[in-house]
């Protein structure tokens, strides 16, 4: 059915305030359960000590906002741009951050607890010391960035790039490093597991028998 124009456009305008209002839930210190955003701008706001549980953001921009603080539990980003947010202190459990591009960000304090990074961009970021057991992130690019003494006991990291990344101290023990270019790396006291040995082996272009 085609609709006159004055009712189409009544019919975009409720559209839009639907939006503006779905878009207006998220605020500082809000407190969100099972809320739906779906390609929704977050450009520039404060959202400082938001906690979320269960929500979905698909394809969201958060770029310049600030996030400082806020707590996520089981919530799924996937696809979001996180351009130069700013995470100080914020903590995300058991969260779906897919394909998120963390360029720019501040990380300082941040955690991720289990959860699925793959296919993120971590170029260049200070993850030092980091808490990152049994995280998901395959195909990851952790490229340049500083993962000394980080705890990477049990994680997924197959196909992850390691391009001149600092993994002096890293535990690596029982993590998936197929596809692993190790020699990329810099590796001086890393911890392994006879596997992660074996792997680090063929990167540096042993034969193994």
């Amino acid at each position: 059915m085609k609709l006159e124009p004055d009712a189409e456009r009544r019919l975009d305008g409720a559209r839009d305030a639907e939006r503006a209002g779905s878009a207006g839930a998220l605020r500082s210190d809000a407190e969100l359960e099972n809320e739906l955003f779906e390609r929704e701008s977050f450009r520039g706001l404060d959202l400082s000590g938001l906690r979320t549980k269960r929500c979905r953001f698909e394809a969201c921009d958060f770029s310049n906002a600030k996030l400082n603080g806020s707590e996520h539990v089981g919530s799924d980003f996937a696809n979001s741009i996180f351009e130069n947010v700013n995470l100080f202190g914020a903590s995300f459990d058991d969260c779906r951050l897919l394909g998120v591009a963390f360029t720019g960000a501040v990380l300082t304090g941040w955690t991720v607890t289990r959860g699925d990074l793959s296919y993120a961009l971590l170029r260049g970021h200070d993850l030092s010391g980091l808490d990152l057991r049994e995280i998901r992130a395959r195909e990851t690019d952790f490229s340049e960035s500083n993962l000394a003494d980080a705890d990477l006991r049990g994680a997924d990291l197959s196909r992850a790039r390691f391009l001149n990344v600092e993994l002096r101290g890293a535990d690596l023990r029982d993590a998936n490093l197929d596809g692993v270019d190790l020699a990329a790396a810099q590796i001086a006291g890393i911890r392994l597991d006879l596997a992660g040995a074996v792997q680090l082996a063929r990167s540096l272009g042993a034969e193994i028998d």
